[in-house]
């Protein structure tokens, strides 16, 4: 695996996949960024939140669940010191769909958080707390 990262003029960055796709990454303008992507931080986080997302619909259609919505939502505290690094961070998975089983659910979310998702094994062996919780709803 393989990425690019372009310097754009002051705090700004392009990156770019080897699947071929851009991303914008900028600073804050207390530190020389003009806010026209996300951090560099909210990006890992942004990684993580889609592999485990990927895991968990993987598994989910497998298991014939009829999903019909899936929303990860991401909290993370990071150090006060430099180097700011994630000291925790919090997955809640909320998925929609008919006649979901709630043990399918979890047992998607378990599978993802303890085997599957590289991004979120990686960042706990770095130290990092990483809880996970979930909830089902039914479509409205």
């Amino acid at each position: 695996m393989q990425v690019r990262i372009q310097w754009g003029g002051d705090a700004k960055f392009t990156g770019t996949s080897g699947s071929g796709h851009d991303v914008i990454m900028d600073g804050p303008p207390d530190h020389g960024g003009k806010n026209q992507g996300p951090r560099p931080m909210e990006m890992l986080l942004l990684g993580l939140g889609g592999c485990t997302s990927f895991d968990v619909m993987s598994i989910l259609q497998k298991s014939r669940q009829d999903v019909t919505d899936c929303v990860a939502e991401i909290n993370a505290e990071r150090a006060d010191e430099v180097p700011a690094v994630f000291t925790k961070i919090h997955v809640h998975f909320i998925v929609t769909g008919n006649n979901l089983k709630d043990a399918q659910v979890k047992r998607a979310v378990q599978l993802s958080a303890e085997k599957y998702c590289s991004a979120s094994i990686m960042l706990e062996k770095g130290g990092v707390e990483i809880t996970h919780s979930y909830e089902v709803k039914s479509p409205a």
